[in-house]
């Protein structure tokens, strides 16, 4: 039997969701190996995503294979007594055999949470990216609105990125504020190695007032990766929803991070 899950992660001690050569932390790997402990067999886990070292889950979607027969109490029990306290199962459920939390994907989900303070804070340290020049959302939003639509995001992507074309079709992407807390949320059919952080870093260099805001248009239409700015840290990125065609009937958390939690309306 299939299983969809939905899980949550701290990617802080992690060098990213894939699994890696021996010795090197992953999620994938974690999971994977408690998921095995309550099904008695091996298991490999596909999610809908790969995240970067350090960056965080909040409503990641995989699934895993299985011939044990398991209440859904039981996996979920099971599994988060196995995982460490910065992984946490948060939903499963059977799905066909034709669900593939990666291929049937039509469009994934980030959040990025800029903590934009003169000084920094000690309780968000690793969960934000604290930067403390003051930013003007304002301006940031007037440039998000060159890189909504399909495009070639070549500027956008890591030079290493092994991607097979650097065609995306941004769905949204909106800027709010709360107090200190900037928050940056994209949707997209796919994305790009880097491509939320590279995004980010062109918004925060505009919203800090070193470029205007037509440059984050004119970084785009360039298609050169040299000319696209700091790429900003993985501390503040949120992997948090993919969505699947309607067959396909997941369990659906608000969209994470849990700490804002009825702060952005969805677009």
């Amino acid at each position: 039997m299939r299983h969809a899950i939905g899980v949550d992660f701290n990617g802080r001690a992690y060098r990213g969701w894939q699994t890696q050569q021996a010795g090197i932390k992953s999620v994938q790997e974690t999971l994977e190996k408690a998921l095995a402990h309550v099904a008695n067999h091996p298991v490999t886990v596909i999610a809908a995503g790969r995240t970067d070292a350090g960056v965080h889950g909040a409503g990641m979607v995989a699934h895993f294979d299985s011939e044990s027969v398991r209440s859904e109490r039981n996996w979920l029990l099971g599994v988060n007594t196995r995982l460490p306290e910065d992984i946490a199962l948060r939903w499963i459920t059977p799905v066909s055999d034709d669900f593939h939390a990666r291929f049937k994907a039509v469009a994934r989900r980030y959040r990025y949470v800029i903590y934009n303070h003169p000084l920094r804070s000690s309780l968000l340290a690793g969960m934000v990216t604290w930067h403390y020049h003051a930013l003007d959302v304002a301006r940031m939003q007037e440039a998000a609105r060159h890189l909504v639509g399909k495009h070639d995001f070549s500027s956008y992507r890591a030079i290493g990125c092994q991607a097979r074309h650097p065609n995306r079709d941004v769905h949204f992407l909106t800027l709010a504020q709360k107090g200190p807390l900037i928050v940056l949320d994209i949707q997209a059919d796919g994305f790009l190695h880097h491509m939320v952080r590279n995004i980010t870093g062109v918004l925060m260099a505009i919203g800090q007032g070193k470029a205007e805001p037509d440059w984050a248009r004119e970084v785009l239409e360039a298609r050169d990766r040299t000319l696209g700015g700091v790429t900003a840290p993985p501390d503040g990125l949120y992997f948090v929803d993919a969505l699947y065609p309607e067959q396909f009937i997941l369990p659906r958390d608000p969209v994470g991070p849990a700490f804002l939690a009825g702060f952005t309306p969805s677009p």
